[in-house]
Parts: C-alpha cells; structure tokens; sequence
C-alpha cells in the first residue's frame, strides 16, 4: 500500500469548470514531483504519485468523471505554466477544456506578467508538447474571459477503416452474442489519440441513447480498435495509446448554422461534459483531411446532453509534422470558477478515504 503524506498535511486546490467538466487546480501541498522534464514528471507521477491522484479525483473527494491538473514547474523557458492532467482512474497527456481553464487561471493568478488587452498570450506546457493559448483581458477591470487555444500539431492516422467489433456494427447478429460486425470509424490524433465514430454505425443515437449503453459499445469499440490499428506516436512513446471514443452524429461536412455533436467518453469509461478540446481537434484534423471543413474557417461542436456546452474549432494552419500532413487547430470556449478548497489526508484507519470509484 502506498503511504500518503502525514494526516496534518494538506492539499489545496482551485475548482473550475468548462462547459461543465470540472477542473480540480492543485496549487499547494503536493510532494516533490522528480524529473527533468515534463514527461519525466509526467511518468514519475504515474510510477509514485497514483495514491494521490486518487484519493484527488476519486471519490469521497471526487467521482468517477472527474478531471484535474497538477501544477509542475515548466522545463521550456517560453512556458508560463506546466501541468500534469489527471483524471478518475488515471493520467492524461492534453486536455482541451483543461488548458482553457488554465489559461484564465494563468493571467488571474500572476503567472503571466503584464498582460494586455484585448487578448493575453499564455503558453501551457503538457506532456504533449507547449499549447499556445490566448484569454479575453481587460486591461481597467482586470476581467478575464473566454479563451482560444492552438493545438499541438494534430493529424490523422486512419480514415474509414473498417474494424471487427463482437455485438455492433454491418453484419451482427444481435440474437447472437457471439457474432462480431463491421464499424467503419476514423482514428486520429489531437493530442491523444481517439476513434471518431457515427453513433447510427452501430444503431444508436448520440442524442437518445443511454449513456450506460454508450459506455458498452465504447468499451467493445476500444478493444477492436487497439486490436487492429497501429497507435505509435512518432515521436514519444509515452503518448501512444488509444485514449477514448468520440461519437458523432456523422454531420462533419461544414454547417456554419448548425452544430455537430461531439460526445466523448475516454480512459476507463469517463464521460466529457465538454465537448473535447484534444477530441474537437481530432475531429478537425480528420474532417480537413476528408476535405469536409475549410482553412480558417470555425464551426461549433456541442456534448449533445448538454444545451450550452459548445466549443468553436478551426484549422488554421497546415504543417508537415514527423513526416506527414497535420494541422493546427484553434479551439474556442469558457471556464468558470467554482471554488477553492483544502482537503486534508486521510486519517491512518480511513482506507475508504483513500479513494475509491463506485461501478
């Protein structure tokens, strides 16, 4: 069992929110987090620091779709900030709605000097790579707004690719449990890998279906996917993994007027109350390359259970990155804060504090 830091110590965090997925900011109390650089931190956290991010994310102090950011100090000298994401069951490499939060946080909280009106540049290191990010500032009220971010470069790594998923898909025999079906999907890459899939693919309904059901078929989907197509990040080892499942409702052709849904659940079943910022520029790298979306041209991509929870999303640059075509893309949203809170270690014979998450 992994020992936790003294009773009396504690920890303190900022609480916000981006379109409703949470954001817990630790800013204080946490141990030494070694390395030299920030995948070095990144994976020492992982290796040592797990008891810690649980008993943060988890519950009695969490829950199972929680999300948070461990603040380390940047090892790139054009960064104004580093983090580390975490999440309920683990670590992530980028957060979209994370690195909007954070770029607020960043200005509201001095890590950036002498910002300016109308907009204030805040450069966010993440395992993936430093991700450029610009807040509304006013320079007479001190008032931070929304924020935009430039993603790091993101591309396409499969397009229709049809794989072998056992109960969904072309072909199933749902009277069978044993009977496997085709799903075509896409895989792409925006920071963390994602397979983007139509929900009507499989028959169902990224509007109506159960969350529960969609959590199912995510799971089977994952599996086939990690089974048949290759995710090996081209330059770090560390980021190559299948990270979630995006369902869509297949509307990626350009529509300036209506909003194409954009629903995630990643990791061990967590589901995005956001529409993704890392999952928006997967999506738009893989649209771009379909020739589906326009240069500089923004569309809006909305978590359909959720009325006001949208993000705005472009490519704006194209870029020969580690041999191939990508893109850079610039994701638009808002965070919120909710709070700050001091939460203490669990005393010696409170296992259940440790953290725990309830199926």
């Amino acid at each position: 069992m992994e020992s936790l830091p003294d009773s009396s110590t504690s920890l303190r965090t900022v609480e916000m929110h981006t379109c409703g997925e949470p954001l817990r900011i630790v800013v204080g109390g946490m141990p030494e987090i070694r390395g030299s650089t920030i995948l070095e931190k990144y994976t020492y956290a992982k290796e040592k620091l797990d008891h810690i991010r649980r008993m943060l994310m988890a519950e009695p102090r969490g829950h199972n779709d929680m999300f948070g950011g461990i603040l380390v100090k940047p090892d790139l000298e054009e960064a104004d900030i580093a983090v580390l994401f975490t999440y309920g069951t683990g670590f992530a490499t980028m957060c979209g709605h994370g690195v909007i939060a954070l770029a607020r946080f960043a200005v509201d909280h001095g890590y950036v000097k002498d910002p300016k009106s109308p907009e204030t540049v805040v450069n966010i290191q993440c395992p993936c790579g430093l991700v450029k990010a610009h807040v509304e500032y006013d320079e007479n009220t001190k008032v931070t707004g929304r924020a935009r971010f430039h993603s790091v470069p993101a591309f396409s790594v499969a397009c229709d690719v049809s794989v072998n998923v056992p109960g969904y898909g072309r072909g199933v025999n749902r009277s069978d449990p044993t009977s496997v079906g085709k799903v075509k999907l896409d895989v792409s890459y925006g920071g963390a890998y994602y397979a983007i899939v139509d929900a009507a693919e499989v028959g169902l309904d990224v509007l109506q279906t159960p969350i529960e059901e969609l959590k199912t078929a995510t799971a089977a989907i994952k599996a086939a996917v990690i089974k048949s197509v290759p995710i090996t990040h081209p330059q770090s080892p560390e980021l190559s993994f299948l990270y979630g499942v995006i369902w869509t409702d297949g509307k990626d052709a350009y529509n300036a007027d209506e909003p194409t849904a954009n629903l995630t659940i990643f990791a061990d079943g967590e589901v995005d109350r956001s529409p993704t910022g890392s999952g928006v520029t997967a999506r738009l790298a893989v649209q771009y390359h379909k020739g589906h979306i326009p240069l500089a041209t923004h569309r809006a991509f909305r978590q359909p259970r959720l009325v006001d929870s949208v993000f705005s999303g472009a490519v704006v640059e194209e870029r020969e990155c580690f041999g191939r075509q990508a893109i850079i893309a610039d994701v638009r949203g808002k965070a919120y804060y909710t709070g700050e809170c001091t939460f203490s270690m669990p005393e010696p014979d409170d296992e259940i504090g440790r953290g725990f998450v309830m199926r």
